[in-house]
Protein backbone atom coordinates (compact mmCIF):
# COMPACT_ATOMS: atom_id res chain seq x y z
CA UNK A 1 0.00 0.00 0.00
CA UNK A 2 1.26 3.46 -0.80
CA UNK A 3 2.20 5.94 1.89
CA UNK A 4 -0.43 8.29 0.42
CA UNK A 5 -3.23 5.73 0.89
CA UNK A 6 -2.11 4.97 4.43
CA UNK A 7 -2.10 8.70 5.22
CA UNK A 8 -5.66 9.06 3.89
CA UNK A 9 -6.80 6.16 6.08
CA UNK A 10 -5.08 7.60 9.16
CA UNK A 11 -6.70 11.00 8.51
CA UNK A 12 -10.10 9.25 8.38
CA UNK A 13 -9.76 7.82 11.88
CA UNK A 14 -8.19 11.01 13.27
CA UNK A 15 -11.17 12.97 11.93
CA UNK A 16 -13.45 10.89 14.15
CA UNK A 17 -11.38 11.78 17.20
CA UNK A 18 -11.46 15.46 16.26
CA UNK A 19 -15.23 15.28 15.64
CA UNK A 20 -14.69 17.03 12.32
CA UNK A 21 -17.17 15.95 9.63
CA UNK A 22 -15.88 18.40 6.96
CA UNK A 23 -12.38 16.86 7.16
CA UNK A 24 -13.91 13.41 6.73
CA UNK A 25 -16.31 14.40 3.97
CA UNK A 26 -13.45 15.53 1.71
CA UNK A 27 -11.80 12.10 2.09
CA UNK A 28 -14.88 10.26 0.80
CA UNK A 29 -15.64 9.66 -2.87
CA UNK A 30 -18.99 10.97 -4.10
CA UNK A 31 -20.09 7.36 -4.64
CA UNK A 32 -18.88 6.24 -1.17
CA UNK A 33 -20.69 3.29 0.41
CA UNK A 34 -20.63 1.82 3.91
CA UNK A 35 -21.64 -1.68 4.94
CA UNK A 36 -21.83 -3.36 8.33
CA UNK A 37 -23.51 -6.16 10.23
CA UNK A 38 -25.82 -3.55 11.81
CA UNK A 39 -28.02 -3.58 8.71
CA UNK A 40 -26.03 -1.10 6.65
CA UNK A 41 -25.87 -2.51 3.12
CA UNK A 42 -23.84 -0.21 0.88
CA UNK A 43 -25.46 2.92 2.29
CA UNK A 44 -24.57 6.24 0.69
CA UNK A 45 -22.36 8.97 2.12
CA UNK A 46 -25.39 11.02 3.20
CA UNK A 47 -26.99 7.99 4.89
CA UNK A 48 -23.67 7.18 6.56
CA UNK A 49 -23.46 10.71 7.96
CA UNK A 50 -27.03 10.55 9.27
CA UNK A 51 -27.11 6.93 10.50
CA UNK A 52 -23.53 6.39 11.67
CA UNK A 53 -21.66 9.64 12.22
CA UNK A 54 -24.50 11.58 13.86
CA UNK A 55 -25.52 8.68 16.11
CA UNK A 56 -22.00 7.65 17.20
CA UNK A 57 -19.84 10.77 17.31
CA UNK A 58 -21.03 11.89 20.75
CA UNK A 59 -20.28 8.42 22.15
CA UNK A 60 -16.84 7.89 20.61
CA UNK A 61 -13.75 9.27 22.36
CA UNK A 62 -10.78 7.69 20.58
CA UNK A 63 -9.87 5.22 17.85
CA UNK A 64 -6.51 3.55 18.48
CA UNK A 65 -5.23 2.00 15.24
CA UNK A 66 -3.48 -1.27 16.00
CA UNK A 67 -2.62 -2.23 12.45
CA UNK A 68 -3.14 -1.21 8.83
CA UNK A 69 -2.24 -3.73 6.21
CA UNK A 70 -3.09 -3.78 2.56
CA UNK A 71 -2.01 -3.65 -1.02
CA UNK A 72 -2.70 -1.16 -3.77
CA UNK A 73 -6.02 0.55 -3.10
CA UNK A 74 -7.26 -1.88 -0.42
CA UNK A 75 -6.52 -2.14 3.28
CA UNK A 76 -7.71 -3.79 6.46
CA UNK A 77 -7.64 -1.56 9.53
CA UNK A 78 -7.70 -3.06 13.02
CA UNK A 79 -8.48 -0.62 15.81
CA UNK A 80 -9.77 -0.40 19.34
CA UNK A 81 -12.25 2.34 19.98
CA UNK A 82 -12.90 3.96 23.32
CA UNK A 83 -16.18 5.47 24.38
CA UNK A 84 -16.58 8.61 26.44
CA UNK A 85 -17.62 6.46 29.40
CA UNK A 86 -14.40 4.42 29.31
CA UNK A 87 -15.55 1.26 27.51
CA UNK A 88 -13.68 -0.19 24.54
CA UNK A 89 -14.73 -1.93 21.34
CA UNK A 90 -12.58 -3.72 18.75
CA UNK A 91 -13.33 -3.30 15.04
CA UNK A 92 -11.85 -4.34 11.73
CA UNK A 93 -12.68 -2.38 8.61
CA UNK A 94 -11.98 -3.18 4.99
CA UNK A 95 -11.27 0.10 3.21
CA UNK A 96 -11.17 0.56 -0.56
CA UNK A 97 -9.75 3.70 -2.13
CA UNK A 98 -9.86 5.08 -5.64
CA UNK A 99 -8.12 8.17 -7.01
CA UNK A 100 -7.11 9.36 -3.55
CA UNK A 101 -10.58 9.04 -1.99
CA UNK A 102 -12.21 6.41 0.23
CA UNK A 103 -14.70 4.62 -2.00
CA UNK A 104 -16.08 2.12 0.52
CA UNK A 105 -15.77 0.79 4.03
CA UNK A 106 -17.03 -2.58 5.25
CA UNK A 107 -17.09 -2.67 9.06
CA UNK A 108 -16.81 -5.86 11.12
CA UNK A 109 -17.77 -5.06 14.70
CA UNK A 110 -16.22 -6.51 17.81
CA UNK A 111 -18.18 -7.66 20.84
CA UNK A 112 -21.74 -6.25 20.60
CA UNK A 113 -21.92 -5.42 24.32
CA UNK A 114 -19.06 -2.97 23.90
CA UNK A 115 -20.27 -1.22 20.74
CA UNK A 116 -20.87 2.48 21.48
CA UNK A 117 -24.52 2.60 20.43
CA UNK A 118 -25.28 -0.27 22.81
CA UNK A 119 -23.66 1.67 25.61
CA UNK A 120 -25.65 4.71 24.67
CA UNK A 121 -28.80 2.64 25.23
CA UNK A 122 -27.65 1.87 28.77
CA UNK A 123 -26.15 -1.58 28.23
CA UNK A 124 -23.12 -2.53 30.30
Amino acid sequence: MSAENEAIIRRWYKGWEKRDWPSLDVLLADNFTFSSAAGDDHISKSDFKKNCWETQIDLTAQLDIKRIFGSGDEAFVMYVGSTKNGKTFPNVEYVRLKAGKIESIDCYFGAPANFPSGLGAGKK
